[in-house]
């Protein structure tokens, strides 16, 4: 905590207002608090999961642009500076890569979103109504506006903890959204992290598929709220979803989420998601094709490492020379 904090504080833009949110912790979080005086705003609080952590710092702010920085998570000293830069009132947010570190701060090589893929910029809602997705980043790589906010506030208590993707999902039909193709901060990945992805599990993937089907209600109802049409199979366009629906079914089918599924109609979604609805380049096409497959009818130690390789890019190496040995005992 003490990290972001001082990231946010040290900000090369002066006009900063960080409200610091305690919600119930039971560690050394309240005396690290208190060790900053009036240099932030404390909020001390029974634990209420996310959602009631962002309602108090919310209902306390009282800048334009809200910035929800993660416990764990730090800003660069540039990154309000950069922000502000490119701001416009009439913006719903602006996003940027975070570089991605271990639990001891190290760099793990790689950003959010990974590799080449942009962060989507423009009039995101309509990627939503077009494919229920679009590529972003975690939480502290979005400044919100709080016009927009003011729509979704107080978040109710059915996402008490996915406040994040509740705000993810619907902000952006409130203005367009800015895209700042660098990383301003880093995320922090490591095993006691609700969504990040140190280890590749079962009850890892059912949580995502049963989030995910959350977002998917989140993103309807906004739609009929606001009078828009949506595809019938809007669903099965995402290519993220899809990922997380034939990983979690090969991973323990007895308690996959969506008991319909059948990998051969994962596999069918995932190649014509990638070919009708995708943005990826031939290549990436043909290769996260031959990935459904593979994932979907190969036995479960060789599915395992293509889904790390996709979810873990830190163990990519290693998953590489681990493949090549299994292969050829299997060959052999």
């Amino acid at each position: 905590m003490g990290e972001a904090i001082e990231s946010a504080l040290n900000q090369t833009y002066s006009h900063v207002e960080v409200i610091v949110v305690d919600d119930g912790s039971t560690d050394h979080s309240r005396d690290v608090i208190l060790k900053y005086g009036d240099r932030i705003i404390p909020i001390l609080q029974p634990n209420g999961k996310q959602a009631e952590a962002f309602n108090s710092g919310f209902a306390r702010s009282q800048g334009e642009i809200i910035i929800f920085l993660d416990s764990d998570d730090y800003l660069f000293p540039q990154a309000v500076a950069e922000i502000v830069k490119v701001w416009q009132s009439d913006l719903a947010k602006v996003h940027y890569r975070l570089d991605v570190v271990d639990g001891r701060g190290q760099s793990m090589g790689y950003s959010y979103p990974q590799g080449t893929i942009p962060l989507s910029r423009g009039k995101v809602w309509q990627m939503l109504l077009e494919t229920s997705g679009y590529s972003s980043t975690p939480t502290s790589g979005n400044a919100l506006n709080r016009k927009a906010l003011t729509n979704l506030f107080p978040i109710p208590e059915a996402y008490k903890l996915t406040a994040d993707d509740y705000l993810s999902f619907q902000v952006p039909f409130y203005g367009e959204v800015v895209a700042i193709d660098h990383a301003l901060g880093a995320y922090r990945v490591h095993d006691s992290n609700q969504w990040a992805l140190a280890t590749v599990t079962g009850d890892r993937f059912k949580r995502f598929v049963r989030h995910d089907l959350q977002n998917f209600a989140l993103i309807t109802n906004k739609a009929q709220e606001l009078g828009y049409q949506i595809p019938p199979d809007l669903e099965q366009r995402s290519i993220g979803r899809l990922w997380s629906r034939i990983i979690s079914l090969r991973l323990n089918a007895q308690n996959h989420p969506v008991e319909s599924d059948r990998s051969i109609e994962l596999i069918y979604q995932g190649i014509r998601s990638l070919w009708k609805y995708s943005n990826f380049n031939l290549p990436k096409r043909i290769f996260y094709s031959l990935w459904f497959i593979w994932v979907g009818l190969m036995p479960l130690t060789l599915a395992k490492p293509a889904i790390s390789w996709l979810y873990a890019p830190q163990d990519r190496p290693k998953l590489i020379s681990w493949t090549t040995t299994k292969l050829r005992a299997l060959i052999g």
